[in-house]
């Protein structure tokens, strides 16, 4: 396992060992790394973590996303939406009509 890997993997399961058939990996360097993500409606993830992110809709979607704690969430969003989303655990629901499209640049501690 690369050393970034290895760091996401010390604060929780990393979404591309997760779930590997929606998490894809766009790019990666010291500073960053971006994965796309794709899911069709009703399709769930498995627990997994991000470090804090920019999450880019490139679709629009409805998901439900459970956390730890026993919270859950419900959000939608537009194409072209742009959040900051800090370091999180989390399982997701795709909770819509469409696909779920979206690139997460996940930033890396220094």
């Amino acid at each position: 396992m690369s050393a970034p890997a290895a760091n996401i993997a010390e604060k929780g399961a990393d979404p591309t060992i997760t779930d590997p058939d929606k998490y894809k990996p766009v790019m990666e360097n010291a500073s960053v790394r971006v994965l796309r993500y794709h899911d069709e409606p009703g399709a769930k993830t498995q627990s997994h973590h991000h470090p804090a992110s920019v999450l880019y809709a490139i679709s629009a979607f409805r998901r439900r996303l459970s956390f730890p704690d026993g919270t859950v969430k419900e959000r939608e969003f537009k194409p072209g939406d742009v959040m900051w989303l800090p370091p999180q655990t989390h399982a997701g629901e795709n909770i819509g009509t469409t696909a779920t499209e979206v690139l997460l640049v996940e930033v890396k501690g220094k």
